[in-house]
């Protein structure tokens, strides 16, 4: 398993047993620029927790199989801090205590806003990160996870969901080299295409719109976007 990369929430793990509202919230956060991929149970969310990669966690508490809770517990008995927000219908004083003292970062209450879930998952992952300013800046560089606008030398740039989403990753661990797997792992789901060489060409564009020092090749290796970019 790779290592993790520190992420404003871009690949997000939901769980939730209701058909029809986990369309609705898979749909909602790709089009916030997310890569979430969506299991229906506790024993199936188990499974993928196991694995690693996930951002962050959207939590139903009433699945099949294995409850909200009891998956949470299992989590922060492995000791992964990944952040978890419980998305749930249950909304008694009582129930958010659970939650949270279970190890929940954040609780949503059903019907909810995606605007507002969406941010939330921006907030958790920018204090995961360490980073109090929604806005990433290294340098002459600067990206904003809420606005989805890139800015090079105070010009803004068009990039793709797939390039901003890289640069991302690269911000976030400025001077720190990232393989082709912990890229890979950061911008896929379940299930998504990607060609042998995706990563390779979105870094190629990434150096076109913005400038061909943004990210370095250390080959054999990986790449990486220097802490001291001028």
């Amino acid at each position: 398993m790779a290592d993790s990369i520190p992420t404003s929430a871009m690949r997000i793990l939901l769980v939730e047993d209701d058909a029809l509202l986990g369309e609705g919230i898979q749909a909602g956060l790709r089009q916030g620029g997310f890569v979430p991929d969506w299991v229906r149970d506790g024993a199936a969310a188990d499974i993928a927790l196991a694995t690693g990669g996930f951002a962050a966690v959207v939590l139903d508490l009433g699945l099949p199989k294995r409850s909200g809770l009891e998956v949470l517990q299992r989590v922060r008995a492995r000791k992964d801090a990944v952040p978890v927000i419980i998305l749930t219908a249950r909304d008694t004083v009582e129930d958010r205590i659970a939650g949270l003292d279970a190890g929940a970062d954040d609780y949503l209450v059903k019907p909810f806003d995606l605007g507002e879930l969406a941010a939330r998952l921006r907030a958790l992952a920018r204090r995961a990160g360490g980073t109090a300013s929604a806005a990433l800046e290294v340098g002459p560089v600067r990206l904003d996870p809420a606005s989805r606008e890139v800015s090079w030398r105070g010009e803004s740039r068009s990039v793709s969901p797939k390039e901003f989403a890289l640069l991302q990753a690269f911000l976030l661990s400025a001077g720190r080299v990232l393989t082709r797997e912990q890229l890979e792992e950061r911008l896929y789901g379940w299930g998504d295409e990607k060609g042998s060489n995706a990563v390779e060409v979105h870094i190629h564009h990434l150096r076109k719109k913005l400038a061909p020092e943004v990210v370095q090749t250390v080959r054999g290796v990986g790449y990486l976007l220097p802490k001291d970019l001028a």
